[in-house]
């Protein structure tokens, strides 16, 4: 096993392990046909040319560069990373150097202008050149969405200084974004966020994403396995302990990564191209793999069982070596097409998972285990409010985060709350809310009474509020065609005051087809396009999808209506909850 590992070792109970035993297999939903071999085949060969398991990358001076037979049909992305490595803005002290050239001077020579628009995605760094000229979006590492208060205070003090341009936003990765930086702030802020424990390293574009885990993790009554030993080894490994880990700053596009600790799937692992499902064999405590879980432009695909389980201790070499899978024999042509489970398809789940054996220590990769851990039949349960914790005398509160944007002074009043009442400890959701651990019993009346909660950021949403997620939008995403985060609020707010549902329901904005706002996941979603009203102009809308479910039996929602004017959402939604959500209609009182 190798030293980045770690020798950790995680013991499942005895009552867990013997109830695991009368479980059978959660069954999975798979949306798309994939090239599966026959039964008979036993190699990632049958059907596949041999030469096609040649490695297309290899390790020159330090760093995976497309091997030169490889470069023909590449896109953009790639041809910029072959005229200079990105990282090295890290390791030779590229940005201190970038940080001090004019942005005017910058944007003169195509090298220099890539490296702003581009290769600073590596350091998690995003221009927002259309809306936001000369500042960027920061993206850091946050696995498990553990944050302290001292991290929280020092991102509030960034975004501070930018005023209202400067503001932070919780992602659907739980994770942290800040907005409005400069340039020139740049290697001080890199400093700054090292000095608290934190990274922006390998954040952005062909990298692997923040490793999600149960917000929950380490305090819930009721989890199966406390997921931040294992979020921390990943994050830790990809990054090399936040220094940058150059075997997988090429890969061919994104990857994202989930560890599972909690029946109610709070994860989200359909959705990522590797996911850890805890599952036991013969009285060990490890996970099943689910690979290949993705959402595009053109393809979106719910992650499938890879038919392998690891024990807890090699979560990180059976990660090293699907990622040198992917990174080696992943197609580098067009950008739609390059995403992990395209290489899945083309090489058949069998063949893949003998690429993945190939690149293990020892060559070996057992069965898939048929004790899962994960319990099908679970009402997910709501995390808002007051609950209470495996720790005697302890609660959490759950709060809500209009769509997930916070100013530098509800952070620096998060960090004091969490000081005060908690363990100076926040926890980040994919929903795009905070939770605040580890809070005596003998101070939850007290906290519930701060101003912050009973103004901003409520334990008590209104209920259609409660599944509210929104991604950037244009007001400073370049990308995207359609307002989200106001809107979202104003959809939501119109519909709330015209009908009663007695459910959440889960509703997300998107701004474009990229679908950072993974509308696919949702009850309802909105994926900004351009629409035309009933007179014939154009104007903002949006295309509804209906019937996304996450959970065990999780499947991808599915387009209702195309191209409705962004105008005519509220009736439509209107109808949507009363038709397909048991809604009835508010009782209205009429004024004198």
């Amino acid at each position: 096993m190798s030293s980045s590992s770690s020798s950790l070792r995680f013991i499942l109970p005895t009552s867990q392990i013997q109830s695991s035993n009368r479980r059978k297999s959660r069954s999975l939903t798979i949306t798309q046909t994939l090239t599966t071999p026959s039964s008979s085949s036993t190699t990632t060969t049958d059907g596949v040319d041999e030469s096609r398991l040649e490695p297309r990358v290899e390790k020159k001076d330090g760093y995976w560069i497309l091997k030169e037979k490889f470069r023909q049909g590449i896109n953009p992305s790639e041809k910029i990373k072959i005229e200079r490595e990105p990282m090295k803005l890290v390791v030779e002290d590229g940005i201190k150097e970038l940080s001090q050239i004019s942005l005017e001077e910058l944007e003169k020579s195509k090298s220099t202008k890539d490296d702003i628009d581009v290769r600073l995605k590596w350091l998690g760094l995003f221009h927002r050149r259309k809306h936001q000229y000369g500042r960027f979006m920061m993206r850091l590492k946050l696995p498990n969405g553990v944050t302290t208060s001292e991290q929280t205070r020092y991102l509030a003090s960034v975004i501070k200084k930018y005023g209202k341009d400067g503001c932070a936003d919780v992602t659907t990765r739980q994770n942290w974004q800040i907005r409005g930086v400069e340039l020139p702030d740049v290697p001080e802020i890199m400093e700054g966020l090292l000095s608290v424990g934190l990274t922006s390293l390998q954040s952005g574009m062909d990298n692997v994403r923040n490793a999600v885990g149960s917000p929950l993790a380490g305090i819930d009554p009721l989890e199966i396995v406390d997921t931040r030993p294992y979020t921390n080894l990943l994050s830790q490994f990809i990054t090399d302990n936040s220094r940058g880990n150059l075997d997988f700053t090429n890969l061919p596009r994104k990857w994202n990564v989930a560890v599972v600790g909690t029946h109610d799937l709070y994860e989200h692992p359909h959705i990522n191209d590797l996911a850890y499902m805890p599952a036991t064999k013969n009285g060990r405590f490890g996970f099943n793999l689910l690979v290949g879980g993705f959402f595009s432009p053109k393809r979106c695909a719910e992650a499938i069982p890879l038919d392998a389980w690891v024990p807890a201790d090699d979560i990180v070499p059976v990660c090293k070596a699907i990622l040198e899978a992917y990174r080696d024999l992943g197609t580098r042509g067009n950008r739609q097409k390059t995403r992990m489970m395209w290489l899945i398809d083309e090489l058949g789940v069998e063949g893949f998972r003998s690429e993945v054996v190939k690149r293990l220590p020892q060559q070996e990769l057992e069965r898939s285990s048929e004790e899962d851990l994960v319990q099908a039949q679970w009402e997910r349960r709501d995390y808002f409010g007051v609950h209470p914790q495996k720790q005697e005398g302890l609660s959490f509160v759950g709060l809500h985060v209009p769509v997930g944007r916070l100013q530098a002074d509800d952070m620096f009043e998060l960090a004091r709350l969490a000081d005060e009442y908690g363990s100076s400890e926040l926890r980040l959701t994919v929903e795009q809310n905070i939770i605040i651990p580890n809070i005596e019993n003998s101070k939850i009346e007290k906290l519930l009474n701060e101003p912050l909660l009973k103004d901003r950021f409520s334990p008590e949403p209104p209920i259609l509020m409660k599944g509210l997620v929104a991604c950037t939008g244009n007001q400073f995403c370049g990308q995207a065609i359609i307002e989200t985060k106001a809107r979202a609020l104003q959809v939501a707010e119109e519909v709330h005051k015209l009908v009663e549902v007695t459910r959440p329901v889960r509703i997300h904005w998107t701004g474009c087809p990229n679908t950072c706002g993974q509308v696919q996941v949702a009850d309802i979603g909105f994926m900004g396009c351009m629409a035309r009203d009933e007179n014939g102009k154009i104007c903002e809308g949006a295309d509804v999808y209906l019937g996304g479910r996450i959970g065990s039996d999780s499947h991808l929602a599915e387009v209702y209506k195309k191209a409705v004017p962004v105008k005519n959402l509220v009736p439509l939604v209107v109808d949507i909850l009363k038709e397909k959500f048991g809604a009835v209609p508010r009782e209205i009182e009429e004024e004198d």
